[in-house]
């Protein structure tokens, strides 16, 4: 496939019309809708699918309430378009968080309503798979009810380096200690020459959902995950949809394709632009036209702002992601977008959907069917403040930022 796709070649009603009817369409054709279909028909298929998919709840967009746990910004891979690490010879900036810090972090969230946490954190030399054997277990012990969806294939493959075992063996031992899924963290762009542009040190697009593909088979499920706009053309970006797809066929574990926009500040990526509204709104559409076989896809407002969230739910999301009680990734880079419960509840609202908090694995958890009876008293909002890290610590407010 080339970005040279001939829109004269293709028939675009016909292929939107069988694409809608539930049809799956071929990465040829879906380069040609993601480049040149019409807007408006582009969504109009989209919604119809999802739609479709979720009928009978069809009116209803869901959130989730979590917390992301940064645990060390040390990072050995130096990512061109991460402004979070450290360098591991860093001492001024770099920082690792301890076992009460993060116990006291989980208890806030669970005080707050959250049912989920993200562990998400540089490639830490030192970090092997009994780090996160000991932290995980900690964390179950002391709060069975929350679900930890962290990490991804990178990490993965990090550990089981540094503990020198087997990838199989690494999924294995954290599953047992307490991991329940993993969230699509490495993904980045999984073709080979945007992904060495901007991760030259991480592992190959291919190995990442080899991995990925080994926790399916082992029963630990995931999520997946695109970042656009680091400079990979449309053909690349649907290429990584191609190859999410195929692994998906094979094992059906991606519960979720989540695609976010690159930020531009405090990084080494030079000279790169980030990806417009249209492009993210096109890709949310044609991801839920092409990825026929995962059930979900999430539009992340974090990066693109209140109002493309709202539009994502017309070009075929289902969810907008977290009310979140703390994130520091993304935000370093630049990401400034913010809510609160309240304004979660109110933009799925606005955007004419009925707001619903679900679980990670995306049952309905509570349904806000009726305005009369949404939150008053917003626990959440009213505990939130700006979180600061200074030499390694952070201050006790908590965060609440919309996230992936």
């Amino acid at each position: 496939m080339t970005e040279k796709a001939d829109l004269t070649s293709f028939d675009v009603p016909a292929v939107l019309d069988r694409a809608a009817a539930g049809g799956r369409i071929t990465p040829e054709e879906a380069l040609v809708l993601y480049r040149d279909a019409p807007l408006h028909a582009l969504g109009a298929t989209a919604d119809a699918l999802r739609r479709r998919r979720y009928a009978g709840t069809e009116h209803i967009a869901t959130y989730i309430i979590e917390r992301n746990i940064n645990y060390t910004n040390v990072c050995v891979t130096a990512c061109k378009f991460c402004a979070f690490y450290a360098a591991p010879k860093d001492t001024k900036k770099g920082w690792s968080r301890d076992l009460d810090d993060i116990l006291r972090r989980c208890a806030e969230t669970v005080e707050l309503g959250g049912t989920q946490i993200m562990f998400q954190g540089g490639h830490h030399p030192d970090y092997g798979v009994e780090y996160y054997e000991k932290h995980f277990s900690a964390i179950k012990k002391e709060f069975p009810q929350l679900v930890i969806h962290s990490l991804g294939a990178s990490e993965v493959e990090h550990m089981a380096r540094i503990s020198k075992v087997s990838v199989e063996e690494a999924i294995q031992r954290i599953n047992a200690a307490g991991l329940d899924s993993f969230a699509g963290a490495g993904a980045e762009l999984l073709p080979a020459r945007p992904r060495k542009a901007i991760a030259p040190l991480k592992e190959s697009g291919e190995r990442w959902l080899e991995i990925m593909e080994t926790a399916h088979n082992l029963g630990v499920e995931s999520t997946s995950t695109m970042l656009m706009g680091t400079g990979e053309t449309n053909a690349e970006r649907i290429e990584h949809l191609r190859m999410i797809r195929d692994v998906q066929d094979r094992t059906g574990g991606f519960r979720a394709f989540i695609p976010y926009t690159y930020q531009p500040e405090n990084n080494h990526l030079k000279g790169r632009t980030q990806a417009t509204i249209f492009e993210y709104i096109r890709m949310i559409a044609i991801a839920r036209i092409f990825l026929d076989n995962v059930a979900h896809i999430q539009g992340s407002w974090l990066t693109t702002g209140k109002e493309a969230g709202q539009l994502t739910l017309h070009y075929g999301a289902d969810d907008l992601g977290s009310v979140m009680l703390e994130e520091n990734v993304v935000s370093s880079a630049g990401a400034k977008h913010r809510s609160n419960l309240r304004e979660m509840i109110d933009m799925i609202r606005t955007a004419d959907r009925v707001p619903a908090q679900r679980a990670t694995t995306y049952e309905h958890l509570v349904v806000h069917d009726d305005p009369a009876n949404d939150p008053v008293d917003d626990r959440v909002a009213s505990h939130i403040s700006s979180t600061a890290i200074e030499g390694g610590t952070a201050h006790p407010e908590l965060k609440l930022l919309a996230t992936n």
